[in-house]
């Protein structure tokens, strides 16, 4: 037994030694694999840089330390650089972040901003060529020619037949005047001058009745009076309106018919307040009709209204529109649009560049290597795709046009330039991703200065262990969730370095415990 045991322990030792001597002989054989080897053998060391403040403060130190509430510092290794502002005012975010969060920059350039006004509209008939027939005597309409609204008619068309009796005298005062005029041919002199001016009178009379010049030829030639006289249509169009009833009495001045030439129609556009002054007149428009989907007809503006809809805030502009084969009907809906060119180059940046908090417009300046400056802008005229920069970019400087609120959360952008007050809901969103959270329980409420101080758990995002600390609160109206003692869920933020904001309270329930970490 002894004897086993010793040839074994032989063995051993002859397998180690033949292992060292292997890889002796590899090393010097192969210096890279002689690498591989010592990497397997000894473990990878990461690379200290610094030290950082426990809580968030702009302080670091290249050796352990505590801050002054007894918290150690934070060792930061190559690759963990925390995200932030740095002292120049800058943002830093460590390159393996930028690429997760796909951040995307674009040049400003100089171009010229052409944009598309899109507007509603309706078809209606051009006024212009709108026409009402509105017999100036008195009379009986006796026979209908066109007796149907939305009947197409011609130009010398016969609408109706009238009875006058003031049309039948001023006839008849033609007829004996142009006889008289005939007996007095050989008798000359004053008679026979004025005979012919009392018919040439009883012509101009007919004439202003609007009796058409064949017909006052016709009774000029035969020399008598008819009982009914045709009225006709002077253009041609559609009857859009008809009041005329066989057998009924009409006045001077009365609308029987109304005609509407619709070879070419307007389409009256409502276009927003604010984009009304980009609107000229003699600018081409496309228009599209719901019932002709496949067709897009070409009209010009011609006429902006003077007023406004207080209740829409639009302003009316006028097109004129060919109308061929009369497929455009009035009340008909329209989509218009109006390609609107602006002034010459601008400095212009995507619109998706732009961090609108709503009471000032940000862009982030791409430095490269992860640095990021935030940068106040003013900015212009807008088209589809991007607006003018009227301050705060030069044309070639590279802004963040993707993932630029994703950068605004990582560093805290919005609780550093004003706050969670008055954010829209793109900032507000942002803002919530750059939030902490805790749970603890009320210590002190100083309601003069909206602060308290809160006994709370670990909070695993900013890497704290459990304390109490002050933290401010974003309003007033938080504190009526408040009470000493209250046992609480808050989210909070950094507004600026060491400026702890609460923005939001929930009550805890009774089971809650106030130090989980979260």
């Amino acid at each position: 037994m002894k004897a086993a045991i010793r040839l074994g322990a032989a063995l051993a030792v002859g397998l180690i030694v033949a292992a060292g001597g292997g890889g002796y002989w590899l090393g010097q054989r192969d210096p890279v694999a002689a690498d591989v080897v010592k990497t397997a053998s000894e473990p990878a060391k990461r690379k200290l840089l610094y030290y950082r403040n426990p809580m968030g403060l702009p302080d670091t130190s290249p050796t352990p330390k505590k801050d002054p509430m007894g918290m150690d510092y934070i060792a930061v290794y190559a690759g963990e650089e925390e995200s932030g502002p740095a002292a120049d005012g800058q943002l830093k975010i460590s390159t393996e972040k930028v690429q997760k969060l796909g951040v995307r920059s674009e040049a400003a350039q100089l171009r010229s901003l052409d944009k598309t006004v899109r507007a509603a509209g309706r078809i209606e008939p051009d006024e212009r060529k709108t026409y009402a027939i509105t017999p100036k005597f008195e009379g009986y309409v006796e026979r209908l020619h066109v007796n149907v609204t939305g009947q197409a008619v011609s130009k010398g068309q016969p609408l109706f037949e009238v009875y006058s009796a003031e049309l039948v005298s001023a006839q008849r005062e033609y007829a004996i005047a142009a006889h008289g005029v005939d007996s007095l041919k050989e008798a000359g002199g004053s008679a026979q001058a004025g005979m012919a001016q009392l018919a040439e009178s009883s012509l101009q009379r007919l004439a202003n009745w609007d009796i058409s010049p064949a017909q006052i030829k016709a009774l000029a030639q035969s020399g008598e009076a008819k009982r009914t006289l045709t009225l006709r249509s002077p253009v041609s169009g559609v009857v859009t309106e008809k009041k005329a009833l066989q057998g009924m009495r009409f006045m001077p001045g009365e609308t029987l018919y109304q005609i509407a030439d619709l070879s070419s129609v307007w389409v009256v556009a409502d276009v927003f307040e604010q984009d009304i002054g980009l609107v000229k007149l003699g600018a081409q428009a496309k228009v599209r009709i719901n019932a002709y989907p496949d067709k897009v007809f070409a009209g010009q503006v011609s006429y902006v209204y003077p007023t406004l809809n207080a209740a829409t805030r639009t302003g009316a502009v006028r097109i004129d529109l060919p109308n061929p084969g009369l497929l455009l009907k009035p009340a008909m809906y329209a989509q218009v649009e109006l390609p609107v060119a602006e002034k010459g180059a601008v400095v212009a940046v995507p619109v998706s560049a732009v961090i609108d908090s709503g009471t000032r417009q940000i862009v982030l300046i791409d430095l490269g290597e992860g640095r990021f400056e935030p940068r106040e802008v003013k900015l212009g005229a807008r088209s589809d795709s991007h607006v003018e920069v009227r301050e705060g970019v030069k044309a070639g400087e590279l802004v963040v046009v993707a993932a630029n609120f994703l950068i605004d959360a990582e560093s805290n952008l919005k609780a550093a330039i004003g706050g969670l007050g008055g954010l829209g809901k793109a900032d507000q969103a942002a803002a919530k991703a750059a939030s902490h959270h805790a749970e603890g329980s009320v210590e002190e409420i100083d309601a003069k200065a909206a602060t308290i101080s809160l006994s709370h758990g670990p909070v695993a995002s900013l890497k704290w262990p459990a304390m109490t600390m002050e933290f401010k609160l974003a309003n007033s109206s938080l504190l009526q969730a408040l009470k000493p003692g209250a046992r609480v869920s808050v989210e909070f933020v950094e507004r600026q370095p060491g400026e702890w904001v609460i923005t939001r309270v929930s009550p805890l329930t009774s089971a809650s415990n106030p130090h989980d970490g979260h």
